[in-house]
């Protein structure tokens, strides 16, 4: 894959803060100490253990991971010895989890929302055997992309797939395959893409073939014509656009806004055992993602997060979208300070409302991969642990402001018209055409 390189002048970086954004680990730790907020673990309460193996997928909504590891933050809470693990694919992500660090996998990790669920039932595992799961977080809120290949830039396609529908079944009756990506099946980005799809008359099963792609190899699968549109989080949509492959249709917090998409998901056994140490790395995910959130740290956050060891990309292919200013690589179609903007910690992002787990175990009953009836409520009672939220919430001195008063956020609405209220989801169910389930 070949990378640009650019000045600093032309990513919006001046020397000087791309010096001071990659500056030594040692100025970072101590940035730490006088820079996040107060609320440090009690020391004669600590964690059982001083680390965890965490695993990431290459994408900026591990940023909070990996501000906790190069800051300190994880040190700072008592667990200097936590490891965070690139995974190759959410596939890799899932076969760490069920071995667990005993095995030689990983204790937790950034994840797909979905998949602690789909763990934890056994929908997805060898031999349907469970692994129970936690949600201790949600990581971010919007800011994936669905992007489309050049070869229907003529269509300027956006949140209307509708003009897609047509040039698609014109290139299959032409003998071609025609082809969408997501990352993993049931997931977030599966989840949007067969969404926007389904919302423009396309039958994502039937209309289309939906296969399987790891987010880093996601621009060099479109590059040799392997898809025709993919949905995946940053920095890969602009780097698309960078190497001029094709360009954004929408991004899905125009789909659905303030929607939410990665959590901090651990292994139950693990916090079950060491429920100290548990608390220790949410209290350090938390902070960073209220450090991430900050106008003033995004220079510096996208320099962490190009870093080799974390998405290993030029930083160009970071800093803008993780910034507010979204080029869809359409002429004049060019936002600034996006309301899309990924947030980390602002509008509740980081709580793990039970409203939006229903709505993800809602849409993969719609598309087969629970079974009808599947009793959603009691999976979620088990799986989120928004209490363990609160309570680092309270350690950490966060502002009541800023902690939801409820577990649901009550109804969603979504760009096609379409609501979603956690109290009725089977009328969400029924309201949508394409499924492939009776209601």
């Amino acid at each position: 894959m070949t990378k640009r390189t650019r000045r600093p002048s032309e990513t919006g970086l001046s020397r000087r803060q791309l010096l001071k954004a990659t500056g030594s680990t040692a100025a970072l730790l101590a940035a730490a100490k006088l820079n996040f907020p107060a609320g440090a673990f009690a020391q004669d309460a600590g964690p059982e253990v001083k680390g965890a193996k965490l695993g990431f997928i290459a994408l900026s909504d591990a940023g909070p991971l990996f501000v906790a590891k190069d800051k300190g933050l994880f040190a700072k809470y008592g667990m200097p010895d936590t490891d965070v693990q690139k995974q190759a694919s959410w596939g890799t992500t899932r076969d760490n989890l069920v071995l667990g660090s005993e095995g030689n996998g990983i204790d937790g990790a950034h994840i797909l929302t979905p998949m602690p669920y789909l763990i934890s039932a056994g929908k997805v595992t060898q031999n349907n055997q469970p692994t129970p799961m936690y949600i201790l977080a949600r990581l971010n809120l919007d800011s994936q992309c669905i992007s489309v290949a050049n070869e229907y830039a003529d269509l300027k396609l956006g949140v209307d797939a509708t003009p897609f529908k047509a040039a698609l079944e014109k290139k299959k009756a032409s003998g071609k395959a025609v082809k969408a990506a997501m990352t993993f099946p049931g997931g977030t980005h599966d989840l949007w893409l067969r969404y926007w799809l389904a919302a423009g008359g396309i039958d994502p099963d039937k209309d289309i073939e939906t296969i399987v792609v790891p987010p880093p190899q996601m621009v060099a699968n479109m590059k040799v014509g392997t898809m025709d549109c993919f949905c995946v989080g940053e920095p890969w949509n602009l780097q698309l656009i960078h190497q001029k492959i094709g360009y954004t249709a929408v991004t899905t917090g125009e789909l659905w806004n303030k929607h939410p998409e990665k959590s901090f998901g651990m292994r139950a056994a693990f916090v079950d055992k060491y429920p100290k140490a548990a608390k220790a790395l949410l209290m350090a995910v938390m902070e960073a993602q209220q450090w991430a959130d900050k106008a003033e740290n995004k220079a510096e956050l996208a320099a962490i997060m190009g870093k080799r060891q974390w998405m290993n990309c030029p930083v160009e292919d970071v800093l803008d979208r993780s910034a507010g200013k979204f080029d869809y690589g359409i002429p004049g179609k060019v936002v600034e300070n996006s309301p899309h903007i990924m947030k980390y910690w602002r509008d509740f992002a980081s709580y793990p409302f039970q409203s939006h787990d229903l709505w993800f175990l809602t849409e993969d009953i719609r598309w087969g991969k629970y079974e009808p009836g599947f009793d959603t409520k009691a999976l979620i009672a088990k799986v989120n642990r928004e209490d363990m939220w609160r309570d680092a919430a309270k350690t950490l001195g966060v502002a009541n402001a800023e902690i939801p008063a409820s577990t649901s956020r009550g109804k969603e609405a979504f760009f096609d018209g379409k609501v979603f209220d956690p109290e009725n989801p089977a009328a969400y169910l029924k309201s949508l055409a394409i499924k492939r389930v009776e209601v």
